[in-house]
Formats: structure tokens, C-alpha cells, sequence
């Protein structure tokens, strides 16, 4: 059940992804070169949407609606690999002019260049996984994701 609503969910941002034009190369360019407001203004409505959502849902104690799991609100402090890692990420869009979900919606479009930033993404997740595994290599196997201690 939890898979048919995941990909219930999935379709539909994937059509809303494509539908807005958020999936656009042109659409993220013209935004990563503050040549039109756009793409902003449709982050700042979901940062704002987010921020009421998580506000009314801190008020009352709740759970996860599929997995039926207290929800807990923990903040981690900024760290270097934060900052790495988003400055990373950054230099990903601006080369790509894409991030994850508009690579999804891209390849649902049948758009053939699509498949190579899905490559490049694919390899760095293994990289960052591979170096976890590493990092974790002479303590025991408890701490690592199940896809991590897949990997060989």
C-alpha cells in the first residue's frame, strides 16, 4: 500500500514538476542567472507552505500517516559538510541546470540528456555511500544503511 502511494505521489509531482515548467533548463537557467523570479517565487511559496505545515503540526503531537511513526522535529547544527555539500550542489545546478526532481520529471518527458545527469547523480550518491562505508570500515557493519553495506 505504501508503495502505490508513494508513486501516487511521485506522478503527481513529477506532472506538477513538468506541468509548471520547473523541469526547464531554460526555466532554471533564466532563475540561476536572476533573469526572471519565477523559480524563486515558487520556492518561497513552498517554504512558506512548509513553515505553516510544520508549524500547526508542532503544536500538536503527531505521527507518520503510512508508517504510523512519532514525528520528531530534531535540528542538527550547520557543519562543514553542510556547507560542502551545498555548495556542491550548487555547483551541480548551475552546470547542470537541474536538480534531482527535474532530472525525475525529465526522464518522464522522454528527454534523452536527462539520462546523464541521472548518471552523474547515480555516481556521486555512490561515491558519498562508498565513502561512508569506508569511513565506517574498521567498527562494525551496525551503523551503516542497508544500501551502503550492500556495496562492495
Amino acid at each position: 500500500m505504501r508503495l502505490l502511494i508513494g508513486t501516487g505521489l511521485g506522478v503527481v509531482f513529477g506532472i506538477v514538476m513538468s506541468w509548471s515548467g520547473m523541469a526547464s533548463p531554460e526555466v532554471i537557467r533564466h532563475a540561476l542567472l536572476f533573469e526572471q523570479s519565477y523559480l524563486f517565487l515558487m520556492f518561497a511559496s513552498a517554504v512558506a507552505t512548509a513553515t505553516l505545515g510544520l508549524t500547526l503540526l508542532r503544536r500538536r503531537e503527531r505521527t507518520a500517516l503510512l508508517t504510523g511513526e512519532r514525528l520528531s522535529y530534531d535540528r542538527d547544527p550547520v557543519r562543514r559538510h553542510h556547507v560542502l555539500g551545498s555548495f556542491l550542489f550548487g555547483i551541480g545546478w548551475a552546470v547542470a541546470d537541474a536538480c534531482p526532481a527535474p532530472i525525475a520529471a525529465q526522464i518522464g518527458q522522454g528527454i534523452p540528456w536527462a539520462l546523464f545527469t541521472l548518471a552523474g547523480v547515480a555516481l556521486g550518491v555512490w561515491l558519498f555511500l562508498r565513502q561512508g562505508a569506508a569511513e565506517t570500515e574498521p567498527a562494525s557493519d551496525a551503523g551503516r544503511t542497508d544500501l551502503a553495506a550492500a556495496l562492495p
